[in-house]
């Protein structure tokens, strides 16, 4: 039972787990989960790790789209965001790249969901490891990470 199901469990909130066999040789982590687990692309999140240089935050996204810096940004109340380094993300997280559940992670970090995701009954994001992700309502997934929504992907 990883961190992240744990705090899911925990939190009395509703989840299902998908395992699947990861391929170290998968370009994308997300798109592998998606197409191993014969899910929609737009159903599967990412979890990603954004910075200032001073403060860390992370943005949940569909796996089939790129974060748009300007626009996470701007919804952390932020002049400018970049990538955090991979290594930080797994040092801050306690997960590995590809494994980064945004649920149970080291340190509680201010958290934005995609808005594409309101619209969806149910949502997949790592469970806390290569190979396992967990499915459970965007609203749940909000309130268990104190998060909001907002519009954080490119067109």
């Amino acid at each position: 039972m990883t961190p992240a199901c744990k705090v899911l469990k925990s939190n009395k909130i509703e989840f299902s787990t998908h395992e699947y066999e990861h391929d170290v040789n998968a370009k994308s982590f997300g798109l592998e989960a998606a197409e191993k687990l014969g899910l929609k692309v737009d159903e599967v999140f990412k979890t990603l790790m954004v910075t200032d240089d001073k403060n860390y935050f992370v943005a949940v996204l569909p796996v089939n789209h790129q974060l748009n810096l300007k626009k996470v940004a701007s919804a952390f109340g932020c002049k400018k965001l970049h990538m955090a380094d991979p290594k930080d993300a797994e040092r801050l997280t306690g997960y590995l790249v590809g494994g980064i559940s945004p649920v149970g992670q080291k340190k509680r970090f201010k958290t934005v969901i995609s808005d594409t995701a309101q619209g969806l009954e149910k949502i997949y994001v790592s469970g806390g490891k290569r190979g396992l992700d967990v499915g459970l309502h965007p609203k749940d997934l909000a309130k268990v990470l104190s998060a909001h929504f907002a519009d954080i992907v490119d067109e």
